[in-house]
This record gives structure tokens, C-alpha cells and sequence, in this order.
């Protein structure tokens, strides 16, 4: 799968030091009406969790084509480390942290 620009289909986008997230819509990748998030919690100490993604196309049907839901993930995984890449930029306090490490941080704090 190609490199997405997810600067065009961003349709809302909230960073901050404490996580936030990313929606995106899927209409240019053929999921049309569909969207897809990436979120991002807070752990506490400056640490943010892992990133996380959802989408509209498997929430919303009980049954999803094996091929459909491979590229899916595939869209996710690019979105996951996008997200990523905005909220821990190179100039911030936790550049060290790459998205693999990141990964294998907890979701919630909680």
C-alpha cells in the first residue's frame, strides 16, 4: 500500500501533551461515508500509551471480508504511526521513545 497523505483527509485533529487523537475519512481510500480514528492516552510522568485505532467499517458490521479488514489494518497502521509522529515530535521531551517502543506501552494508565 502506498504512503497515505493524511493531511488531506483529516476531518478533526486534537494533540496535546497528554494524548488526544485523530480522525480521518476513508472516502479516497474506498471506504465511502467511512472514517477512521487514532487515540492516544495518557499514563502519567510526561508518558503517553500506546496508540490505538478504530474505524466505522467494522463497528458498524458484524461481518467484515478477511481482505477488507487486512487493509484496513494496513490504512491503521499508517495512521498509528502518523499519529504518533505529531504527538511526539523530535524537538519534544520524549523524541527518544520510538513508535515500536511506544507500542509496547499500556493503552490506559488506569
Amino acid at each position: 500500500m502506498e504512503q497515505i497523505n493524511f493531511e488531506e483527509i483529516t476531518l478533526r485533529q486534537e494533540l496535546s501533551h497528554r494524548g488526544g487523537g485523530i480522525e480521518i475519512s476513508l472516502n479516497t481510500l474506498g471506504y465511502e461515508g467511512e472514517r477512521m480514528a487514532a487515540y492516544q492516552n495518557y499514563l502519567g510522568g510526561g508518558m503517553l500509551g500506546k496508540v490505538c485505532c478504530n474505524d466505522t467499517v467494522r463497528a458498524n458490521n458484524s461481518f467484515v471480508e478477511e481482505s477488507i479488514c487486512k487493509e484496513l489494518d494496513e490504512i491503521a497502521e499508517q495512521l498509528k504511526q502518523y499519529f504518533h509522529s505529531l504527538t511526539n515530535p523530535e524537538e519534544g521531551e520524549w523524541e527518544h521513545v520510538s513508535y515500536e517502543q511506544n507500542q509496547k506501552l499500556p493503552v490506559s494508565g488506569y
